[in-house]
């Protein structure tokens, strides 16, 4: 079963705490209780953000994600050298069940356990879909983001969000200015 979130979860729980301390990364804030009604937000998984989002016109950003280690970063606990890592980091349970490592390789694990498999997906940084994914809403980015798709206005809020799980991991140097344009996803 998908997790439902209120606006006030959406914000505690679509992104880390750190990052929205660290500036309000959304182009639109989340409305006050007071400014509009309750709303309950539902992980809808990679499957409904595909049927959009694969095109050439719509920017490619399901073949982008789909080729990217985003796409498998779940994937990747389950091998082999997914142990060592682990066992340095002072691990006890296989990687693929460690909290420590599903809150980065696939962090809906706890909010949206049926969606862990995707791994890094479009709903791990753009918010549960549930209410913005029609397209009569996604056709109006400013509509879309009031109803919960999270959207960034600099590289800056972007690189904020990709640092709360690359920054230091597993003891490797994070270059945002290599890695963004390898899925990087601009239209629409």
């Amino acid at each position: 079963m998908k997790k439902i979130l209120t606006w006030a979860a959406l914000a505690a729980l679509a992104v880390p705490a750190s990052v929205i301390a660290a500036g309000a990364f959304l182009v639109h804030p989340l409305p006050s209780p007071s400014s509009s009604p309750a709303q309950d937000y539902v992980y809808v998984g990679v499957p409904k953000c595909q049927i959009c989002h694969r095109t050439e016109r719509q920017g490619k950003q399901f073949p982008v994600w789909d080729e990217s280690r985003h796409s498998k970063s779940f994937a990747a606990l389950s091998r082999p050298e997914a142990a060592a890592p682990a066992k340095a980091a002072g691990l006890t349970t296989p990687p693929a069940g460690s909290e420590s490592c599903l809150k980065c390789h696939a962090p809906l694990y706890a909010k949206a356990p049926e969606l862990k498999a995707e791994g890094v997906s479009c709903e791990v940084c753009h918010g549960p879909g549930s209410v913005y994914k029609k397209l009569t809403l996604m056709n109006n980015r400013t509509e879309a983001a009031q109803r919960g798709l999270i959207v960034y206005d600099s590289p800056d809020k972007i690189k904020a969000l990709c640092l709360t799980c690359h920054a230091g991991a597993h003891g490797k140097t994070f270059d945002f200015d290599t890695a963004w344009p390898k899925i990087r996803h601009m239209k629409p």
